[in-house]
């Protein structure tokens, strides 16, 4: 059976921290991260340049804080702190598999990673390395999302890769409601008009005003990112006004 060639050179994958805990109430599920390395090294394997970004909230949800009180700021530094230990994790699983990586911070602490510098990750790109990209933007009041969304456009990545625990985007949660429709294609305004929860709406703008794809898939499902990326049609694509 002939296998196609992907449909993207270089992608930004992004995770959701809860995606690294697993079945677990929270951490770091060992197994659900090997997992995860062992998907990102087979899309390598294609030639396919990843960025990454992973979220904290298996660790810290800074606006969970907030909302109990913590001010507002503090929690979302602690937030992004959170996205790095994520990242050294994934980092530490890949490299054990033969995948180099380079973890990129916007927050300096150039003991255990590299300062985010965008042409700096270009060239890790370039070279065939997995980079990570951690602590957010570097500011509180913006999340995981939207650093997604901002870092995909400074690599200038073809797609942005949005991996969940559902095969789409639905009208409704699947898990509540057995009769929610899913949609194969949405506008990035009809995410916006009818509030799906795909990314917030500053990552969606940022993604509409650059012209930038999303395309949201079960993360969970082996091989899925792969399927997708030689051009089968899964999940569901957020592209056009």
């Amino acid at each position: 059976m002939s296998i196609s060639p992907p449909q993207y050179k270089r992608i930004l994958l992004k995770l959701s921290g809860e995606a690294l805990m697993g079945q677990q109430g929270s951490g770091i599920d060992p197994d659900m991260v090997l997992g995860i390395a062992l998907e990102i090294k087979e899309v390598a394997n294609l030639g396919i340049e990843v960025g990454l970004v992973i979220g904290g909230g298996n660790i810290f949800r800074g606006l969970s804080a907030s909302a109990r009180g913590m001010d507002r700021v503090s929690a979302d530094y602690m937030g992004m702190l959170a996205t790095v230990i994520n990242s050294l994790a994934l980092q530490d699983y890949l490299e054990r598999n033969g995948v180099y990586t380079r973890v990129l911070t916007a927050i300096k602490m150039e003991q255990i990673a590299e300062p985010f510098i965008r042409r700096r990750a270009i060239r890790h790109l370039e070279k065939g390395r997995i980079v990570i990209f951690a602590a957010g933007t570097g500011n509180p009041y913006f999340t995981t999302d939207t650093a997604a969304a901002l870092r995909a456009i400074e690599i200038e990545a073809d797609v942005i890769m949005k991996g969940t625990k559902v095969d789409g985007v639905y009208d409704s949660d699947p898990s509540e409601n057995k009769h929610a429709k899913k949609f194969n294609e949405l506008s990035y305004l009809e995410v916006v008009k009818r509030r799906l929860k795909v990314m917030d709406t500053t990552a969606v703008t940022l993604c509409m005003e650059n012209k930038l794809p999303i395309i949201v898939f079960n993360l969970t499902k082996r091989g899925y990112l792969q399927r997708i990326l030689q051009g089968e049609p899964l999940g569901t694509k957020i592209v056009g006004a």
